[in-house]
């Protein structure tokens, strides 16, 4: 304080950082580094205390037992010299509203040296602990630390109802030379809503939704919401420590894949979907009782539009809020997995929309996408296309990969529209894309990050499995990275799933002119590790629900529809099924509905339901259905009879494993004294008949079963003689004499 004269002062000398020009851009909030002129800071050997704050009549600062009122520099902020370390700051407002909080401007950075390098390079593998929301106790004080990536933003900002959605009061420090941007804010909680005030280099803000945020609000609503997903008490340490067992080739596995909107709804509550905790409940009873091994979720990240039944996503690590909270996600992990049941995640990195809240122009700049269109945009969806070359968005998708395999102990991932990442020409025409820099069509650098994607999930937990949903074909997609692969478990089976339903809608009548679309798959069927696929894209868009495609009279139907599972069920390769197919739901999917449970009810369907159980029930109980799925040693043909449209071939399992014998019937003629080849001599017991009646068939068959004849047939010294009724398969498993 300076003095003039007795008795009479003068206000206190304003240091340099808070002059009037920084001043006006505290209150404009254009300041252009906030976090130098905002808190505590030392000027002239005092520390002085600035704080910006709308609608405060006054401010003061406590520290200890002493109160120190700021001065009113000029519109909202304030500032005084105050001498001490930890303060408290009060404003006080009209009607005598007061309220007191830690200083945000007076904490140190949360990140630290180490999540800045990994950061920086693109290779911080738990991105999701660095940035985002998180709640934490900070210097001695509660509160929750943000950090987003931003690095082309001029200035950005934290806003929501806890600062009236004002981006001047809580603007970020940039954190090194990383493109980062936190603040520690005490005293928020789980819960809070919140966005991003981004100001990009041409100086235009817009309000973003963290790309890293663990919750959201309901759609339309854009808002992140802080969620505490820490401390989950997870009771499925026996499924986690036997699961890499489950997962492996020779293992039987049988997914039931669901889109958790329109699975059941509660019409006593206004229509709406099953929460998680009623999925819990509910879902996981049914998969269990219907023998399915694993569940497969439709995409479960945040999404603005029902109609992309997640296929859009725009918050990629935070679980949809129309279900329920992040914790609830996980009790319908958990509750599976006590069960004995997996849970398989669709998830999109291929692509993202284009909402103004979501990644595109994040900083106002190309920064998740590519800024050329011919990359960048994707004309089939209309959405944008990650840029796999950048290291910090590569690094963004596999930590995404990364946090849903641990944080939720989910068992594996279903990588969607893998084709569309691999070629830069995917559903392009010639002009509109960019080659490689070989002038090439694949995409070397979505190759490099679907790699290095599958390297990091199986080097964290190798009891864990990745899927692609990979339509063209392309080489080595589920063989290892190290030998040239891309390093998936599984691959869909996209190319048998398409002839054999071209084959199955067919009248039978002219089926024994494309014979060999049943029959070719089986040339490719050991490139890969396959799954055949029944997805929700076969039930949708005009196609016809599965019964639909079937031809022939409703009893026709039925019976081709169990023929064609019952082919599926054993042939090499895992099993999916989408929803409602295990009952022949008689429409396409909707996903603004429920199935249609009634029809379920229904004989036929119910029969259907039946079968598809029993399916299961063989398939898991039978090595020789499941054990070589993945090996050409466990398939031989037997008899193949395009007049007759019929088809034979034996399973084998390992040495010891009894084999099975199958044979498909698929004309609507029974066939009866039809010779087959067998490897064994002695009791073939029929384990499965797709015409009994409880299926909805007419009970026709073999009594059980049949014993060889000496009679050489299809290259083997014995024979059995069967009885095939119409539109049937007949399963037969050796019986070791005693």
């Amino acid at each position: 304080m300076s003095k003039k004269g007795a008795g009479t002062s003068q206000p206190e000398t304003v240091p340099d950082f808070l002059d009037s020009g920084a001043v006006a851009t505290l209150n404009a909030g254009t300041h252009p580094a906030p976090f130098d002129a905002l808190g505590p800071h030392k000027f002239r050997n005092r520390r002085w205390i600035a704080t910006l704050q709308p609608d405060a009549l006054k401010v003061s600062v406590t520290v200890g037992s002493k109160t120190t009122e700021l001065r009113r520099l000029s519109g909202d902020v304030f500032a005084a010299p105050v001498p001490g370390k930890s303060y408290t700051l009060t404003m006080h407002y009209a009607g005598g509203v007061t309220h007191s909080t830690k200083d945000p401007f007076a904490f140190e950075p949360v990140l630290t040296d180490m999540d800045e390098y990994l950061i920086g390079e693109g290779t911080h593998k738990q991105l999701w602990r660095a940035l985002g929301a998180h709640v934490t106790k900070h210097q001695a004080t509660n509160g929750v630390h943000f950090a987003v990536w931003a690095p082309n933003a001029q200035r950005v900002s934290l806003i929501g109802p806890f600062n009236n959605w004002d981006g001047r009061r809580h603007p970020m420090r940039p954190v090194g030379q990383t493109g980062v941007w936190e603040i520690f804010v005490p005293d928020l909680t789980d819960g809070t809503l919140y966005k991003y005030k981004v100001t990009g280099v041409d100086g235009v803000a817009g309000d973003k939704a963290d790309p890293v945020g663990f919750g959201s609000q309901h759609p339309p609503e854009q808002a992140s919401i802080v969620r505490d997903i820490a401390g989950y008490g997870w009771k499925d340490k026996a499924w986690m420590k036997e699961r890499a067992a489950r997962a492996d080739r020779s293992k039987p596995i049988s997914i039931y894949e669901v889109h958790l909107g329109s699975w059941r709804r509660r019409y006593d509550d206004g229509g709406r979907p099953l929460s998680y905790k009623e999925h819990a409940r509910d879902l996981i009873a049914y998969a269990k009782h219907m023998g399915f091994t694993h569940i497969e979720l439709l995409p479960i990240s945040e999404f603005p539009f029902d109609g992309s039944w997640g296929y859009q996503p725009v918050g990629i690590y935070a679980p949809t809020i129309r279900f329920g909270p992040p914790h609830e996600f996980r009790d319908l992990i958990d509750a599976a997995h006590q069960e004995g049941i997996g849970v398989l995640l669709d998830w999109v990195p291929g692509h993202f929309p284009t909402d103004a809240h979501g990644l595109a122009q994040f900083d106002g700049t190309a920064l998740y996408e590519h800024a050329d269109p011919r990359e960048g945009f994707h004309q089939d969806w209309n959405t944008l296309i990650y840029n796999y070359g950048r290291r910090e968005v590569k690094n963004y998708l596999v930590a995404n990969a990364l946090y849903w395999l641990e944080e939720y102990h989910l068992d594996g991932l279903r990588v969607d529209a893998v084709a569309s990442m691999l070629y830069r020409d995917y559903s392009r025409k010639d002009g509109e894309w960019v080659p490689n820099k070989d002038g090439g069509r694949e995409n070397y650098e979505a190759i490099a990050f679907l790699q290095d994607m599958n390297i990091a999930a199986y080097g964290a937990d190798d009891s864990i499995m990745t899927v692609a949903e990979e339509s063209t074909s392309f080489p080595a997609v589920s063989q290892p990275v190290h030998g040239g692969g891309l390093g998936f478990g599984y691959k869909w089976n996209m190319g048998w799933m398409n002839d054999t339903l071209r084959y199955m809608e067919k009248d039978p009548i002219y089926r024994q002119h494309d014979h060999h679309l049943m029959t070719f798959p089986i040339d490719w069927a050991f490139t890969e590790n396959f799954i055949l696929p029944i997805s929700h894209d076969e039930v949708v868009h005009g196609k016809g629900s599965m019964i639909d495609k079937m031809p022939g009279t409703e009893w026709e139907k039925f019976a081709n529809l169990r023929a064609y599972y019952a082919f599926m069920w054993t042939q090499p390769g895992k099993k999916l099924l989408f929803m409602g197919c295990e009952f022949a739901q008689p429409e396409e999917w909707n996903h603004d509905a429920e199935l249609n449970w009634g029809a379920a009810e229904q004989p036929a369907n119910k029969g259907i339901q039946q079968l598809v159980r029993d399916l299961n029930q063989l398939y898991r109980e039978t090595p020789a259905l499941h054990v070589k799925d993945c090996d050409h040693s466990g398939f031989a043909w037997v008899a193949n009879d395009p007049a007759q449209s019929i088809i034979a071939y034996l399973r084998y399992g390992a040495e010891g494993d009894a084999p099975v014998l199958v044979v498909c019937n698929m004309t609507p003629v029974m066939r009866e004294g039809f010779q087959v080849g067998v490897p064994k001599s002695g009791f073939w017991q029929e384990c499965l008949n797709t015409d009994a009646t409880a299926y909805g068939g007419d009970n026709r068959g073999n009594l059980g079963g049949c014993q060889t004849q000496d009679s050489p047939s299809d290259g083997h010294q014995q024979s059995v003689t069967l009885t095939l009724p119409p539109l049937s398969v007949v399963v037969l498993q050796y019986q070791e004499q005693i």
